[in-house]
């Protein structure tokens, strides 16, 4: 194979060419404004961002260092059209051009209205919108925290308005409102707020700026910013721009001021119109006092006891009313029962009755003559019945039995014996004969004839006075 004709050309390395490249473009490009789409949007962990610029037909890489980034007005987002101004370099390990951009900006405020509407549209899917979350704004704040910037003449309204009103303390947190800086300045002073100890922290906080394009008011709707407005504690008042000027701040804020002077006028309320009411209030209640006093006088005095003599005298009237009404019904009663009786009495004839009393009379006489004869045959009759029954008592008394000559015989717990099998050497006995009862005490015993006993005198019978009764039914017993 036949070797190549020699050539002029100088031959160079890889570096070589690509560092000739990189000069030549970076002295040609040295300072390029490119104007078109965000696409893939990438920040680093050193703070650096990468992104792609592009078109319907071209794509250009583009880096902006951490310094420049922090600066932006703005957080690039895909799909933002976006005007970056810069110079092209090579980056020699990839063999690519790419945009080293020093400054970007929304391309027009269509773009940003349009970023700002769809940012307001996620905040508000995750609720930070919502009424719920309004926290109330103190009646009477004792201290009043402002994020602004401390050279501005919103922070000279303000103090003016609150000194005119309700002079309280006022606390400035120095905030830069404008540029790429100020949304992360604004947070930190929402935030540190929010930070202080409990007894130095403001009641009440005034976040505002004046009025501006929608690139001066831009950092009032990033992100950080309306996410700490939402999660403060202390209730915020927003006050940015003028009264036609919205910002997203403005739907997370406790409250929205049309300018900052009327976020004063929201904060604290009038001294004058305070004192005032309340000298209205403390006429009022005087005059509500002084009538209660005499309320209280009036009813004291009504509650006060009556004189001794008025209490009598309304009891002797009512006396001498229910006396006059006793008389004048006493004087009726008696005069209807004179004319009733009158009428009974001439309706009462004298010979019934007497009729009456003859008859009932001769009733009697013949009762009581047919009862004499009736009586003493009656009477006869009882005491013949009577004398039977004595003789009949006298033939079964058993105390006619003993005076034929037999005897009771008693143990010593008085039961009558009715066998000598019941008797027992040493008993003691009581034998009771007609004229008395004896005792006796049994020496020896057996079941056959013999026996001996010691019998004892006789216990006299105690004379009686009582009439004499009809004679006992004889025991039970054995009879000897």
């Amino acid at each position: 194979m036949s070797e190549p004709p020699p050539s002029n050309v100088v031959e160079l390395s890889v570096s070589e060419l690509a560092g000739a490249l990189k000069r030549t473009i970076e002295t040609t490009y040295d300072h390029v404004r490119v104007r078109g789409e965000l696409g893939r949007v990438t920040i680093a962990r050193s703070g650096h961002m990468y992104a792609d610029i592009k078109d319907d037909k071209a794509v250009l890489n583009s880096v902006m260092w951490k310094g420049s980034v922090q600066r932006l007005p703005f957080k690039p987002e895909e799909g933002l059209e976006v005007v970056a101004e810069g110079r092209l370099s090579i980056y020699a390990g990839r063999s690519n051009y790419q945009l080293i951009a020093d400054f970007m900006r929304p391309a027009g405020a269509g773009a940003l209205m349009a970023l700002l509407e769809e940012r307001k549209k996620k905040l508000a899917a995750a609720g930070l919108f919502d009424d719920r979350h309004k926290k109330p704004l103190p009646f009477l704040p004792r201290t009043v925290g402002v994020v602004t910037s401390p050279t501005g003449a919103v922070i000279r309204d303000i103090l003016h308005r609150i000194r005119e009103r309700f002079p309280v303390r006022v606390i400035l947190w120095p905030a830069l409102v404008q540029g790429d800086r100020a949304a992360a300045q604004i947070e930190a002073g929402i935030r540190g707020f929010n930070a202080m100890p409990e007894s130095d922290r403001p009641d009440v906080l005034i976040v505002g700026r004046g009025g501006g394009s929608i690139e001066d008011l831009w950092p009032f709707n990033e992100e950080n910013v309306v996410r700490s407005a939402f999660e403060s504690a202390i209730p915020l008042i927003s006050a940015v721009g003028h009264e036609t000027d919205t910002t997203l701040i403005d739907f997370v804020s406790d409250a929205r001021a049309p300018t900052p002077t009327g976020a004063a006028e929201i904060a604290v309320p009038v001294r004058a119109d305070l004192m005032m009411a309340i000298d209205e209030r403390a006429q009022s209640l005087t005059r509500a006092l002084s009538r209660r006093v005499r309320h209280d006088a009036d009813r004291l005095r009504a509650s006060r006891l009556p004189r001794l003599e008025t209490l009598i005298a309304q009891k002797r009237q009512s006396l001498d009313y229910l006396d006059a009404g006793l008389r004048g019904g006493l004087s009726g009663a008696i005069k209807s029962k004179h004319i009733e009786l009158a009428r009974t009495g001439s309706r009462l004839r004298t010979d019934p009755l007497s009729k009456d009393a003859r008859d009932a009379r001769r009733r009697l006489l013949d009762t009581a003559k047919r009862a004499r004869p009736a009586l003493e045959r009656l009477i006869d009759t009882r005491k013949q019945r009577l004398s039977a029954g004595a003789n009949l008592l006298e033939a079964l008394s058993y105390q006619a039995t003993l005076a034929r000559g037999f005897a009771v015989v008693r143990d010593a717990k008085d039961t009558i014996l009715r066998s000598s099998k019941a008797i027992s050497a040493g008993d003691h006995l009581s034998i009771t004969l007609h004229d008395g009862t004896v005792g006796a005490n049994v020496a020896e015993s057996d079941a056959g004839p013999a026996r001996r006993t010691e019998v004892a005198a006789p216990k006299p019978k105690a004379p009686s006075t009582a009439p004499a009764k009809p004679a006992k039914e004889p025991p039970q017993g054995d009879l000897f």
